[in-house]
Order: structure tokens, then C-alpha cells, then sequence
């Protein structure tokens, strides 16, 4: 009886180390830290959740956008959406393009929202 139990055990063991490893390997808040060391592109967002922030890595900077909720013709959508960056020395080397493929990127997934970004990135993109 006792190696029965042992053996349901070690079963339950393997099937809950299973469990979490797949959790951690599909994880996207990983993702994000991951193409941030990389200094990949990666969009983390969670777009059922007004609440939430969401974040950009982009050439080795690291992006942070805040939504807002209002009033579209027809319904309640995210209208307004500030974006800054955490460490403003990351953005050496970044141009104007960079700033206008981002926006085109938060734009497919919030195509109502008027995109304000922060300083210093708000003197460049007021050049155009």
C-alpha cells in the first residue's frame, strides 16, 4: 500500500514539474525580459485589460505605455495611450522612424487611441 501511494506520488511530482515547466517556458512577462537582453522587438500587452500597462522592447530599450479608457461613435474603447521609456540613455541611436514603428505597431492593437509620447521623445516626434 505504501509503494502504491509512493508511486502516485512520484507520478502527481512529475506531471505538476511538467506543469510548471511549460507555464515558465510560455510565460510572456520571460518573453519581454528575454528580447530585452536581446535587444529584440516584443509587444507584452494584455488587451482585455485596460488597467494593465503594456510594454515595448525595442533596440534595447524598454518602453511602457499607460491606457486610457473613453468614448468612441459606438462604444467604450481605449482613446488615449502615453508612452515613455524607462532609462532615456537607451535611446541613443533610436531615429524617427523607430518612433513612427511603434506607433504603427500599438496602433493595430488600439487603432482609436491617440498615441502621446513623453519627453524627450515628444520634442522629436512634434518635428514632423
Amino acid at each position: 500500500m505504501a509503494l502504491l501511494l509512493f508511486r502516485l506520488l512520484i507520478i502527481v511530482l512529475i506531471i505538476y514539474i511538467f506543469y510548471k515547466a511549460v507555464r515558465f517556458l510560455t510565460d510572456p512577462k520571460r518573453k519581454l525580459d528575454e528580447a530585452y537582453e536581446k535587444g529584440q522587438y516584443y509587444f507584452y500587452d494584455d488587451v482585455k485589460n485596460v488597467r494593465k500597462n503594456f510594454f515595448i522592447s525595442y533596440k534595447d530599450a524598454l518602453f511602457e505605455g499607460e491606457k486610457y479608457l473613453g468614448t468612441t461613435d459606438d462604444a467604450f474603447e481605449v482613446v488615449s495611450i502615453f508612452v515613455w521609456v524607462h532609462d532615456p540613455m537607451k535611446l541613443q541611436g533610436l531615429t524617427k522612424e523607430d518612433f513612427l514603428f511603434l506607433e504603427k505597431e500599438i496602433q493595430m492593437n488600439y487603432p482609436n487611441a491617440k498615441i502621446n509620447w513623453k519627453n524627450p521623445i515628444e520634442q522629436l516626434m512634434k518635428e514632423r
